[in-house]
């Protein structure tokens, strides 16, 4: 491996989950020298958690390579902009243009034969199907793992899923993606196409949506060519 050229990575996690999941890659990236911060997202509002990623931005003290997985990917395209962020990793994400929000995404692909997400309820508030869940979300993780994933679920608003982006880190980033094989939260027919729109170097792994928990080493190659180091 070559030297770093890159040494701060943070990582902005999904809707559904917190940032614990990343953990196994956390720690990897560690051992090969990487300052890792972790975002934990709010996931009331875009502008909540671009909020939340800009103020770990802030704390770098260097050149960052920011990594955001499915809605994580539309905070990074309106947090990428920082100063300090060297690249982009997309990982099962979502990759709006400016003037797009997650759901116009969502609403111009074909709906996933299998779709685990809810109508949101009373309080504006979108959760994943129980019975859908690990078929959908935590595909390739441990029945226990997957119902421990389930009931620490942290809801995503309709609010968020509307906001627009502003700018597209993207286009002025060099950018990178991850696309699972089996990935059964977001189309793939559509991460092919947003990935394609943003010219990211795009690498293709075995597995579901939440692929990096049990296969951290398939996400951190990427992001150590993103970060020069490979």
């Amino acid at each position: 491996m070559k030297q770093l050229s890159v040494k701060n990575v943070v990582i902005v996690h999904g809707a559904f989950a917190d940032a614990s999941g990343w953990e196994p890659a956390y720690q990897l990236l560690r051992a090969h020298g990487f300052n890792v911060t972790l975002v934990q997202n709010p996931t009331s509002t875009l502008q909540a958690d671009v909020d939340a990623t800009v103020a770990a931005l802030d704390r770098q003290d260097g050149p960052v390579v920011l990594v955001g997985h499915s809605w994580g990917g539309t905070v990074i395209t309106q947090a990428g902009v920082h100063a300090k962020v060297d690249s982009l990793v997309y990982v099962a994400a979502f990759v709006p243009d400016a003037g797009e929000s997650t759901l116009d995404l969502v609403q111009s692909a074909p709906i996933l034969e299998v779709n685990g997400i809810l109508p949101p309820d009373e309080k504006g508030l979108v959760y994943l199907d129980k019975d859908k869940f690990n078929a959908t979300f935590a595909t390739g993780q441990t029945k226990a793992k997957s119902d421990f994933m389930y009931d620490s679920q942290i809801p995503l608003t309709v609010t968020a899923f509307t906001d627009k982006v502003t700018v597209a880190a993207w286009r002025t980033k060099p950018s990178y993606a991850i696309m699972p094989t089996d990935d059964g939260t977001v189309n793939p027919v559509l991460e092919r196409k947003m990935y394609d729109r943003a010219k990211c170097n795009v690498t293709e792994v075995t597995g579901g949506h939440t692929f990096f928990m049990n296969d951290p080493e398939s996400a951190v190659r990427v992001i150590l060519t993103a970060a020069g180091a490979m």
